[in-house]
């Protein structure tokens, strides 16, 4: 055999195992490289990690965040308790329909819906929020539209506009011969009908509409659509405002004329409750007609029924036996009565009164002037005043001013007395009610009466008390007269007064006779009046032998004070009683 050449039959080269390993090595690298670098670029190609985007739902089911399947079991379970359970109610204009799931054959792809929602915000990165179920929608048209088909011609209405009435008789309103009893009209609203038609076709577009939307509808607690039939004409709506302006009235008080005092008679209100009208008519159906009854609306005052019902206070005094005092009292009375003070008004004695003149026919009476006793026109003026003061003590009447007499006066309580003159001091009170008071002043059968009119709305009264805080005695002076005859008997010049300092007060109670107050009124200080007694002058020596008369001094004694003067005990008459506090002399 030669040198360099290879027989057929020579043995191969074999592979070293070590080699074998090292290539498996590699092999096993580059795949483990490869699967490292698949979990690293896999976020960038899927950043939700093969869940739905946040923020993702369907018909109101919230998915975001979901695996496939998990969306599809959660879209499932609400469809079977909402669009695969509950009917759909279609309200129409003048009444309704149900449509129940079997009957429409309803049916949701939910498999294309969560595939088309997983493909959200992978695409072009948008996210639409809530998605529509009708592209995924199927239902039996046909059974819908035969259903709307069967109520299209009870759509189809005829135009009416609407209208209001009132029926039955109109009652008298006027509160003189108005009866509250007597039946009220009805104010009768209908609702007008507009002209129109059912468009099939736009219904069935609602109803397929409202079935997309019925999971997040039924969890709102609504599965309803409300199929609108656009009105060819539409009948105007009724304006409750403008018509309770036009047929309602409000209450007229009764008025009084402060020429005559005389009423005016007032008049009812007539209405209708506004608020539950409009209520009524916002559930009325076209065509329908709601009754709304009218009620009557009492004036606040309703005249003699109110005004000047109740005597809320009374004094009565005696007077005297003088006739022209007498006559003063009754001119007197004639100017008070049937005097009307308004609520929050202020009454004067003079401004009422007016001047005391011989041309108005008052007469000379006594008075006092500077302390004594003489006749002046208009004397006895006082007493009226004093009647008047307690009469409105008693009726819980505000007092304005108020002067106490001079001296304690005879015909009235001490302490419930009011001075007045002419220039000087004034009796004034403040109708302090709600309503109008009334003087009623009347000289009779020997008696001087004054009342006090008004309204007395809690049935609440007044009881009037006085206190003797202080006395001053009076003393006997005597004065020599040179006019008189020696021997003459003794004369009183001036008739005494005992002084006294006393307080008034005011109870007042309530219509059971509890108290509800009681306080101070006023104060009166009354002065002390000496008596005065003339005296003749001594007899001269030789002119014959004369008796002194033996003088016995006058001692005091206190008069009866009334405690609870509602009617004042009646003094002693007598004819030369002053009863005028000292004050100038009238012109």
């Amino acid at each position: 055999m030669s040198k360099g050449h290879f027989s057929a039959d020579s043995p191969q080269k074999s592979v070293s195992p070590r080699r074998i390993i090292t290539v498996a090595v590699i092999c096993v690298l580059v795949l483990a490289l490869a699967a490292v670098g698949f979990f690293l670029v896999r976020p960038a190609l899927d950043p939700y990690h093969c869940r739905m985007a946040d923020g993702i739902s369907i018909a109101g089911v919230d998915v975001g965040g979901m695996t496939k399947g998990e969306a599809r079991k959660a879209l499932q379970a609400a469809l079977d308790e909402t669009l695969y359970r509950e009917n759909l109610t279609v309200a129409l204009p003048m009444e309704s329909i149900t449509l129940s799931p079997a009957d429409t054959g309803v049916q949701v792809d939910v498999r294309a819906a969560v595939n088309d929602a997983y493909r959200m915000g992978r695409s072009d990165g948008s996210l639409p929020g809530n998605m529509d179920l009708r592209p995924y929608l199927s239902v039996n048209s046909e059974y819908i539209r035969t259903a709307l088909e069967g109520y299209a011609s009870e759509f189809d209405t005829e135009f009416s506009d609407s209208h209001y009435a009132l029926t039955g008789d109109a009652p008298d309103l006027g509160t003189e011969n108005h009866d509250p009893s007597a039946p009220c009209q009805t104010l009768e609203l209908t609702v007008g009908v507009p002209k129109a038609h059912l468009d099939v076709d736009s219904a069935c577009d609602q109803i397929l509409r409202a079935y997309s939307q019925a999971v997040a509808a039924c969890r709102a607690g609504e599965y309803r659509v409300t199929v609108d039939i656009p009105a060819e004409s539409a009948p105007a709506e009724l304006d409750l405002d403008a018509i309770y302006d036009e047929i309602c009235t409000a209450p007229v008080d009764d008025s009084l004329d402060m020429t005559e005092y005389r009423f005016v008679p007032g008049s009812y209100g007539y209405s209708f409750d506004l608020d539950a009208a409009k209520a009524a008519l916002a559930q009325a159906k076209p065509g329908e007609t709601v009754s709304v009854p009218m009620t009557f609306v009492e004036p606040e005052i309703l005249g003699d029924a109110v005004y000047f019902r109740d005597v809320l206070g009374s004094c009565e005094t005696k007077h005297s036996d003088n006739e022209n005092r007498n006559t003063n009292l009754r001119l007197l009375c004639e100017a008070l009565n049937g005097v009307v003070v308004q609520p929050g008004e202020t009454f004067s004695y003079n401004g009422s009164v007016g001047k005391r003149t011989a041309d108005r026919g008052f007469k000379p009476a006594p008075a006092y002037v500077k302390g004594e006793t003489v006749d002046e026109i208009g004397g006895g003026i006082c007493q009226t005043s004093s009647t008047l003061y307690l009469a409105c003590l008693l009726s819980n009447l505000e007092i304005t001013e108020r002067y106490a007499h001079r001296y304690v006066p005879a015909y009235i309580a001490w302490g419930m007395d009011a001075t007045v003159s002419w220039g000087g001091p004034d009796y004034k009170f403040t109708n302090n009610t709600l309503y109008p008071v009334k003087i009623v002043a009347k000289y009779e059968k020997g008696y001087l009466t004054v009342q006090i009119l008004g309204t007395n709305v809690d049935g609440t009264y007044v009881k009037m008390s006085n206190e003797v805080l202080s006395k001053t005695p009076w003393e006997t002076i005597y004065q020599e007269d040179p006019t008189m005859a020696p021997g003459s008997p003794d004369v009183v010049k001036v008739t005494p007064y005992t002084g006294y300092k006393v307080n008034s007060y005011q109870t007042i109670y309530d219509k059971d006779g509890k108290v509800i107050d009681s306080h101070f009124e006023a104060s009166s200080n009354y002065k002390v009046r000496n008596k005065v007694i003339l005296q003749a002058p001594a007899a001269q020596p030789g002119s014959g032998t004369a008796e002194i008369p033996t003088v016995t001094p006058d001692t005091p004694s206190d008069t009866p004070v009334p405690m609870e003067p509602t009617v004042p005990a009646e003094p002693a008459a007598s004819p030369d009683l002053p009863v005028e506090p000292e004050i100038p002399a009238e012109p």
